[in-house]
Parts: C-alpha cells; structure tokens; sequence
C-alpha cells in the first residue's frame, strides 16, 4: 500500500482520491484550504482517504502536513500558482511528484529544480496538457517525416444555454490562464509564440460546427520534443462558435486581461456549472509515409460517467484518469523514472492498458 499526498480537493482532486483509493493499492491524505471542499470531501470520500484542512500556500503550514504524512509521492491539484511551493517541498521531502498544471512557466520551474532528482517529477498530467500528448506522440512515431500536427480540444456542455455557449467545467484560474497567456507552436520548423484567441478557424465532427483558437500551455512539451522535426505543430481549444469573439471583447476590448480577479468574479457569477458536458478530443498529422503523403487522425467524444454511485463530468473523469494512469505507471514500476519526466515520454499501448487510462480505451 502506498501513501499517497494529495493537495486540492476540487472537481478533479475528489475523483483522483476516490479512484485512486478504490483501486485498493493506495492511501491518500488529502489537503485543502476551503473548509466547505474539505467537509465535502470527508462526507463523500472512499474508504482509505484521509482529509485535512491545510493552506499549502503557506510555507510552515505546507512542510508540517508533509512532515507529519510520510508518502511516496505527493498529487497537486491546487490553481497553477500553487504548484510552485508543493514541486519545491517535493524536491525538498523526495517525493514523486504529479500535477496538473496547464501553466508553461510552472512547467519550465518543475523542470529546472528537478534536475538530477533520484525521483520522477511529472507535470501537466491530464487531458491537454497530459493525454492529448501521448496520442499525438503515438501518432507521430508513425511518419518518416512530420509536416503539420494540430491538436485540439474542447471541454463543453452538452446543451448550451448562455450567450457565452459555454459552462464552468474546470479551474477558472486555470481558464483565464490559457486565454490570457502567449502560447507557443511551431512554424516553418521554428519554435514561436502565438497569441492567445488568434489563429481562428473551424472544423466539423460528427456534423456539429465547432471553432478553434490558440490558448496557453496544451501543447505541453512536444515543441521541445520535436525541435527541428515538424514543420507545423499547434494546439487550440474547440468552442462552440461565437464563443471566440465574446472572450476578444472581454479580455482586449474591455481590458480584462488586466484584471483577472475582475474576470474570474464575472464568469463564476455569471456562467453556470454542469455535469452534462461532452469532451472532444482531435488529433491530425500530416506527413510522409515510404515517400508518400498521408494523414492521421484520432478523434474522441467522452462522456460523464457515474463512479462509485457518483455523476461525474467528462472533463472530471478525462483529467482525473489521465493523471492516475500516469502516477500509476510511476509509482507501480520496479524502476521508476528520476528527474524531469514529460508526457510524451508514456507510451499510448502502456497508457490505455493501464487500469486507470482504460477510461480512455
């Protein structure tokens, strides 16, 4: 039985305590500042989760938890923000390391501080970042020579209600994030920065219209991984039309890019939550094969599913399962990797044959 530490008991952090603990293999301590996630949390929790009230965002607070929970590894789910302090107290304690975090400068952090470290540090686990790289790392094996990949996904409500055609499926730090941030991809071979909600345009699947535009941090690391290899290489969010132009006018015309707690009060106020959301998954490469041009494609519709007596939203099980795929391939291996790990480094085979990444099968 391992012990596992797990900070932020939100939307994704419940279901991972509960899949996680189910499987019979691990305990899990579970922090989290809110008493009202943690009183949830404790009257819901599967057998073999312990929950605490802890503010990870302070230092003392941060290391006394760790201290007082001896683990192998530790699991943050806190807002992008808080994966500095938990990854350096992980460094600290030598503790396996898994997150969340779709932010490109978390990642960088990870990856610097690790270095050298005799235990695996594994950021952006999840949908995208996280899964959205491993099948287009599956897909890119395959060609002698790579020319465009595009990634794409979209977390949406099933039966959009609201002007925005949009519901407050995940962190709505995390969104702004990636609406508000430079992005980065490849073009002509070269490594670039794209600006967030550029880049417009639109596909069609299963005969339903979506757009998609650029946004932070979904493309991971497979920049870095497949420098000079690729001539075109990017990742946008799929959103059902109009929904585009309406985050241009808050973010650039009104300047809320700028003041982003005034941001984040008007979507929590204003755009409903759901549990009837539908996750789209698109993978295209394009490249040659034995000297000919060919395409490949993956492209998915997940669903909600009910886990233990519980609804949970599509985007929770696509992030929550990614992320316990990856820390169980980790944690369950004889020879576990060290350092910096990245997602593309998981083998798809591995990764949907694996008891948690079957969700994905």
């Amino acid at each position: 039985m391992k012990r596992i530490l797990l900070f932020g008991a939100g939307k994704v952090g419940a279901l991972i305590a509960c899949l996680l603990s189910e499987s019979g293999d691990y305990e899990l301590v579970v922090g989290d500042s809110d008493p009202e996630a943690v009183r949830r949390l404790r009257e819901t929790a599967c057998a073999g989760v312990e929950v605490h009230q802890v503010d990870a965002s302070d230092p003392a607070a941060l290391e006394r938890f760790i201290g007082a929970h001896p683990a192998e590894g530790v699991v943050s789910c806190l807002p992008y923000y808080g994966n500095f302090a938990v990854s350096e107290a992980a460094v600290r304690h030598g503790l396996h390391y898994f997150d969340l975090t779709e932010d490109v400068e978390v990642a960088r952090h990870i990856a610097k501080i690790s270095a050298g470290a005799p235990v695996a540090f594994v950021p952006q686990c999840g949908l995208a970042p996280g899964f959205i790289s491993i099948i287009a790392n599956e897909l890119m094996k395959r060609f002698d020579e790579l020319d465009t990949v595009k990634l794409r996904v979209g977390a949406l409500p099933v039966n959009p209600g609201n002007a925005l055609k949009y519901s407050l499926t995940w962190s709505t730090d995390g969104l702004i994030n990636e609406y508000g941030n430079l992005c980065t991809g490849v073009e002509e071979g070269r490594t670039t920065a794209l600006v967030p909600l550029e880049g417009y345009e639109t596909i069609t699947v299963d005969g339903l219209l979506y757009e998609g535009f650029n946004t932070s941090g979904g493309l991971g690391t497979l920049a870095e991984t497949y420098r000079g290899r690729v001539r075109t290489l990017n990742y946008k969010t799929l959103r059902y039309p109009g929904h585009c132009e309406k985050m241009q006018f808050l973010m650039q015309d009104l300047k809320l890019n700028r003041d982003r707690g005034t941001l984040k009060r008007i979507l929590e106020a204003a755009v409903p939550r759901t549990h009837q959301d539908v996750v789209l998954v698109y993978v295209s490469v394009t490249g040659k094969q034995d000297g000919a041009l060919f395409e490949e494609n993956y492209v998915r519709k997940f669903y909600p599913r009910e886990i233990s007596g519980r609804p949970w939203a599509a985007i929770q099980v696509t992030t929550a399962s990614a992320l316990c795929a990856v820390a169980d391939m980790v944690l369950q291996s004889g020879r576990p990797p060290r350092g910096f790990v990245t997602q593309e480094s998981f083998g798809y085979s591995d990764f949907i044959a694996n008891r948690f990444g079957n969700a994905y099968a």
